[in-house]
Formats: structure tokens, C-alpha cells, sequence
């Protein structure tokens, strides 16, 4: 089994809660906008690291920022549709700039091309709204929205 780890970051402005949601990066992304962004996570060993470790660096990563809160709540760990294990962690953080860099990664572009170029990993990131997000999210990751959207609604 794989596991992945993420931070999904909200803030509280004007009275309501938005999340922080990144768009994936590379050229079967670029034209796709609804049901692919996603919270910012990676896959890891559980044998050689933590989950809140490996989701902090991941959110660093894939944003640019650093999450400087400790106060970390763990969300009910859901299944992606590729069959990973996914735990995510919550907390509340604001970025004046959500976006500022990502990690690359290389693939071989155009397909049987034979020529290797990299991209982003992740090429923005926005805070949305409850409402808006479950639009942009990966339906796998819905889930969390959720759970969190209720967490705060309690209090």
C-alpha cells in the first residue's frame, strides 16, 4: 500500500472559512481546472518518516510557504481513487501570497517523444471557499472538505 500526507490550510476572513487548494502542474493538467486541484501532499515511507512531517514538507513544496502553526488536527485518513492511503492534517494559517514556487519534477514530453523536460509539480495555488472547492477538488479528497467544513461549523 502507498501512503500520502498533506496540510490542508484554512483561514477564517470577513466571517467565513476558505482552504488553500494547489492545481497540479505539466501538460495533462494545464487546460483542466474543475475535480483536479487538490490539497498539497506527497507520498511517503511510513518505515522511515511521519505523516505530519512528510505533509509539512509537502505543503512547502508545492506552495513555496512554510506552516509555522504547531496546532495540527488529523482528519480521517481517506482512500485516493489510485488505491493510496491519504491522512491529512488541518490547520489555520493565511498567506499574503498562497503561491510563490514549486518543486519540479521530469517527464518524457511530448509521449514517445523521447526528449525529458521538467515542470512544477504544482503551478498555483488559491484560497477558496467550501462551496467553490468541492467544485475545484479531486472528488477522492471531498471527504476531508467536509469533515473540516463540519469541525468548524462546531465551533
Amino acid at each position: 500500500m502507498k501512503y500520502t500526507a498533506g496540510i490542508l490550510v484554512y483561514r477564517i476572513t470577513e466571517g467565513s472559512a476558505q482552504v488553500l487548494l494547489v492545481h497540479p502542474g505539466g501538460p495533462y493538467y494545464a487546460k483542466k481546472d474543475d475535480g483536479v486541484w487538490s490539497i498539497p501532499k506527497g507520498e511517503f515511507d511510513p518505515l522511515t518518516e511521519t505523516d505530519l512531517e512528510v505533509a509539512k514538507r509537502e505543503f512547502n513544496e508545492e506552495t513555496g510557504n512554510s506552516i509555522l502553526s504547531e496546532n495540527f488536527i488529523a482528519m480521517t485518513p481517506v482512500k485516493t481513487k489510485g488505491g493510496k492511503n491519504l491522512q491529512i492534517w488541518a490547520t489555520e494559517a493565511d498567506f499574503e501570497t498562497p503561491f510563490i514556487s514549486s518543486n519540479l519534477f521530469e517527464m518524457e514530453w511530448p509521449p514517445k517523444s523521447g526528449i525529458k523536460k521538467e515542470f512544477p509539480e504544482t503551478d498555483k495555488a488559491e484560497w477558496y471557499s467550501f462551496e467553490e472547492a468541492r467544485k475545484k477538488l479531486n472528488s477522492s479528497q471531498i471527504p476531508v472538505l467536509d469533515e473540516l467544513e463540519q469541525m468548524l461549523k462546531s465551533l
